[in-house]
């Protein structure tokens, strides 16, 4: 297991491994054979950046049997998707601000991502296998409210594409297998989910297959896995939100009412 953080350092941009509280400085294409530089930072001294700059960010509806089965939703033959805004992107540690145009309710939502790692179209199950780079942790936050505000259209991704509502990290872990793990997500102290991504209706490798038949898959994008039960508002001024997966991390944001 390997994990890959990318970060901010004396006004530039860079990334390596993680071990600890240390980064080993790499360069290159963190996709395309890095090189290890021989350098090394402590963790403490640089801002962490979302571990990729995707070029999409496609986001699983319907994706876990456990809340399907609470919704009384039919399990899909084929994965329910929607795009989130690149601009929606935010660092793990970074405060996300109410958002000037909207009052209701705002739900957090933990959830595993794929970081994809080569060029993928059309692909078979095992290509997929070996176009994933690895696993994120992802807070897929929405203005839930706004989804059916219009009768005639439903209006996902503006809901969550707000600035800010994007935040993912704090590394990619390369050399896993997350249907093992379960997804935790800790609200101002206390835990409000805690899920099984063995549940999966798509797991990642038919996931990343079946939708690089609809679109070309890119290094570095992002796809949201979609959430299962425990989702809810977050109605303090300010909230701390930690999403957890064993193996990757933790993801630590702030939303301020």
């Amino acid at each position: 297991m390997t994990l890959w953080i990318r970060y901010r350092a004396n006004g530039k941009v860079g990334f390596g491994t993680l071990n600890g509280d240390t980064i080993a400085e790499h360069t290159g294409d963190m996709f395309a054979s890095p090189k290890a530089t021989g350098q090394t930072l402590a963790l403490s001294s640089v801002e962490v950046l979302p571990p990729s700059e995707p070029t999409k960010v496609i986001a699983l509806w319907n994706n876990f049997r456990e809340l399907a089965t609470k919704l009384k939703a039919a399990i899909p033959p084929e994965p329910l998707y929607l795009m989130k805004a690149n601009s929606s992107i935010t660092s793990p540690g970074a405060t996300i601000k109410r958002p000037k145009s909207y009052a209701g309710k705002v739900v957090y939502e933990g959830e595993l991502g794929i970081i994809i790692g080569k060029t993928c179209t059309n692909a078979s199950e095992e290509e997929a296998a070996k176009a994933i780079f690895g696993y994120t942790c992802v807070n897929d936050i929405t203005a839930a409210e706004i989804i059916s505000k219009d009768e005639s259209f439903a209006q996902w991704v503006r809901a969550k594409s707000f600035d800010g509502f994007g935040p993912f990290g704090p590394v990619v872990a390369t050399g896993i297998d997350p249907t093992k793990e379960s997804v935790r997500l800790v609200l101002n102290g206390a835990e409000r989910q805690n899920y099984k991504l063995s549940d999966m209706i798509f797991p990642p490798h038919k996931l990343v297959s079946l939708i690089s038949h609809d679109m070309t898959l890119n290094p570095g994008d992002l796809i949201c896995c979609g959430t299962s039960i425990g989702v809810g508002s977050m109605k303090e001024p300010t909230n701390t939100m930690d999403v957890t997966i064993e193996g990757i991390g933790t993801l630590h944001n702030v939303y301020a009412n």
